[in-house]
């Protein structure tokens, strides 16, 4: 099949994908096993294959070639011709058009279909077309070297469908996210990075479709480099513009990526890009099984982020979206980024080649320290300058606010840093990203009225999500409109966040939290890409907002809520006194039995004291004595010099 055009040889490019060459395009595509690699032009449309051309070339493992007179704007697709022999991990099919994975756009998103998945089925009606873009200049990343004083976690979609000051025609967009409105909302709330959840090309997961569901979250990337058309339909300057606007505004873009898995899923999956370019060498397989796919994500499979051609497929698209703007990274299942065939390392290759880059290495590089392969939970073991979402500061919050025994030791740790989890390793108390509620998992309203999930809406019945979520419901499951019910809840979503924002760390917060949002009990909304979980912003809790307003200008105010040290109790005075709420110093044996404490701090300007009480009653409260002190935060009303409220947490200054 050919129009007349032809591919040319070239040298090896210097850039994998398709790459202005000034004379035409030229083409880099990775394959050790394949035997053949066909470039698939389509018609200015996208809808008609007009071209099947052999790339020309082959240097090592990377087939090359150079389409004279080609610019940007053009679709294509990639085949490629290779053995079919699963045993051995080698599944090319030529009837499967392939997504580039250098592809820096896509012309429209990603459908589930059971052809994909189907060897000898053609899919170039299904499969998206990729576009050759623009070459534009890096910019210049937004807060690159700022330390994160407050990270907000956002959906795209979700965050914007439903907020009412946005346009509707920009609603569910990167560009609704430089409405006005919107940033005025993030300014106010002294937010200092977003957090956006996935934003590259995402496909369904393939169960989803029959049940009505679709992913509303984006943990399911075709292509790393791509932006999903649906919350990007102007491409790479969609984001470019919003890193931008957000920069100007003193906010930097984090973006959270998945390099740990695709929508490929497991041998039963499709094949759209990488299964069909090279499945042997994308994704792990078993040492003793080499047809045996290796699933650490729990998503079918696992890249292989200790082979050479992979490491540079990351490292790639990492420097790609720095060149949009972005000031830096979560990574989703980061243990992957440190696996080989012999387990976690902090000397993984991936590592290895990421710490030095002179510009990576100064980007915010963020860790979920967890994967589900054996010995996947590793909170505290990556190498610096990673920090961490710090997952036993969100479950031993909980869990002392739940009313659990014996935990008040463990509230204190977290309070002061975390160090137990991040001093061994040279790190400071900032690369704690402390959370009590994320996207995976309760709203933080209804971690305090629901003690059991309620996934129904999922499908699966109520079997996903987590089984232990440290919740509890107040005395009813759900939603009520008992006035002693509603008070309590909210009493306890304020003592939450005023002891995450207490914390010594980093405070992250999901969006919606700061105003009361609710997804109905579910603690797995992956697939609700829906209104009722949209975000309400009609419902807002202005109260609840201007509490977490109060909450982050404490924290800038006063260095020593957010200070880069951990505490340890020595100095003169010393850093840090506890206490129990008469004023005296906690013993050893009295952490087991307390409901109530203390932390005093003091600096060379400053001394603050936090009182937290979990108890149904009100304590008799003791302040240190020889100066007066003045209340600068109250999650409950009625506190005073001698009295401190059942669910509270206070802040007082000495004068």
């Amino acid at each position: 099949m050919t129009d007349g055009q032809q591919l040319v040889p070239c040298p090896l490019p210097a850039r994998m994908g398709a790459v202005s060459a000034g004379d035409g395009i030229s083409f880099a595509v990775f394959s050790r096993h394949g035997t053949t690699v066909q470039l698939c032009l389509f018609d200015e449309a996208g809808e008609h294959e007009t071209a099947r051309l052999p790339l020309p070339c082959r240097t090592g493992d990377i087939h090359h070639g150079l389409l004279p007179g080609a610019a940007p704007g053009l679709r294509y697709g990639l085949r490629v011709e290779g053995p079919w022999q699963p045993e051995h991990g080698h599944r090319f099919d030529p009837t499967k058009l392939l997504i580039d994975p250098y592809a820096t756009l896509v012309d429209r998103p990603f459908r589930w279909d059971a052809q994909m998945a189907r060897r000898g089925a053609e899919t170039a009606g299904l499969v998206p077309r990729c576009m050759v873009s623009e070459a534009l200049p890096p910019l210049a990343a937004g807060r690159d070297n700022q330390q994160p004083a407050f990270i907000y976690e956002l959906a795209v979609k979700s965050f914007t469908m439903r907020h009412p000051a946005v346009p509707q025609p920009l609603r569910g967009t990167l560009a609704a996210l430089c409405e006005p409105a919107i940033l005025d909302h993030l300014v106010s709330l002294g937010v200092s990075h977003v957090e956006l959840m996935p934003v590259a090309a995402w496909m369904d997961e393939r169960h989803l479709p029959p049940l009505g569901l679709a992913n509303a979250w984006g943990y399911n990337p075709v292509n790393f480099f791509a932006l999903d058309p649906r919350l990007a339909p102007g491409g790479e300057a969609d984001l470019r513009r919003l890193c931008a606007a957000y920069a100007g505004a003193g906010i930097g873009i984090i973006l959270d990526i998945v390099l740990n898995h695709t929508a490929e899923s497991d041998e039963f999956g499709a094949t759209i890009s990488l299964r069909g370019l090279d499945n042997a060498v994308y994704y792990r397989h078993a040492t003793d099984d080499p047809g045996r796919l290796v699933n650490d994500t729990g998503c079918g499979h696992t890249l292989a982020l200790d082979r050479a051609p992979v490491i540079r497929m990351a490292m790639d698209a990492l420097r790609h979206w720095r060149g949009c703007g972005v000031a830096g990274f979560r990574f989703d299942l980061a243990t992957v980024m440190g696996r080989s065939d012999t387990g976690f390392s902090q000397d993984a290759p991936l590592f290895a080649a990421l710490l030095p880059d002179p510009d990576l290495s100064q980007a915010i590089l963020i860790a979920e320290p967890w994967d589900i392969g054996p010995g996947g939970y590793r909170l505290g073991e990556f190498p610096a300058p990673f920090a961490e979402w710090n997952g036993r500061y969100r479950d031993d919050v909980r869990r002392f606010w739940r009313g659990d025994a014996g935990a008040a030791g463990a509230l204190a740790t977290r309070l002061a840093g975390s160090a137990d989890l991040f001093a061994a390793r040279h790190r400071g108390p900032q690369e704690s990203i402390n959370f009590i509620a994320a996207h995976d998992g309760f709203t933080l309203a209804d971690l305090v009225a629901y003690a059991g999930k309620h996934n129904e809406a999922n499908g699966e019945g109520n079997r996903d999500g987590d089984n232990d979520s440290h919740s509890w419901n107040n005395g009813a499951e759900g939603q009520s409109a008992e006035p002693a019910i509603v008070s309590a809840r909210s009493r306890d979503i304020r003592a939450l966040l005023g002891t995450l924002f207490l914390s010594r760390g980093t405070p992250m917060l999901q969006a919606g939290d700061e105003f009361g949002r609710t997804q109905a009990g579910n603690n797995n909304a992956y697939c609700q890409d829906n209104e009722a979980f949209w975000l309400d912003w009609h419902r807002a809790d202005e109260s609840l907002i201007a509490f977490v307003e109060s909450l982050a200008r404490l924290r800038s105010k006063w260095p020593l809520l957010s200070a880069a040290r951990f505490l340890t109790g020595t100095g003169n005075p010393p850093d840090a006194r506890w206490l129990k709420t008469d004023g005296t110093p906690i013993a050893d044996h009295e952490w087991a039995v307390l409901d109530a404490i203390c932390l005093m701090l003091s600096g060379e300007d400053e001394t603050l004291l936090i009182a937290i009480n979990r108890g149904a009653e009100a304590m008799p409260l003791v302040l240190p004595a020889g100066a007066a002190w003045t209340i600068l935060l109250s999650s409950s009303e009625g506190g005073d010099a001698s009295n401190l409220p059942a669910r509270s947490v206070f802040l007082w200054q000495r004068n």
